[in-house]
């Protein structure tokens, strides 16, 4: 897991049926702002609306992140998609605590 959501390699994507795992799969990440530039370029907050994440996560009930900035925070929660900002930084230990219901939430991991 990235510390920071948006300059993450790439996301791990669980389908769950009935509390349990039943697939999982790994998409690079290409729809960022950081992904595709915009921060070097100078254009990260006059274009990145966050609209290409919400896009490509649009079928996720929920995202799991290690860190993430405040405006994506609350765009993916504006958009229906429950956010944990947690310190675990283990993608099978976060699926599994989830799954529990004993995932943390750390709202200082925000910035």
């Amino acid at each position: 897991m990235s510390s920071h959501f948006g300059r993450t390699r790439g996301f791990v994507i669980f389908e769950i049926e009935n509390g349990e795992v039943k697939s999982r799969e790994y998409i690079p990440n290409t729809f960022t702002g950081h992904a595709r530039g915009l921060r070097e370029r100078g254009l990260h907050h006059q274009y990145d609306t966050h609209v290409a994440i919400i896009e490509n996560l649009r079928d996720c009930k929920a995202v799991i992140s290690h860190g993430m900035g405040r405006r994506l925070y609350d765009d993916l929660t504006s958009a229906g998609i429950e956010v944990y900002v947690t310190d675990e930084t283990n993608v099978d230990k976060a699926i599994e605590l989830y799954l529990k219901g004993q995932l943390r939430n750390v709202s200082e991991l925000l910035d």
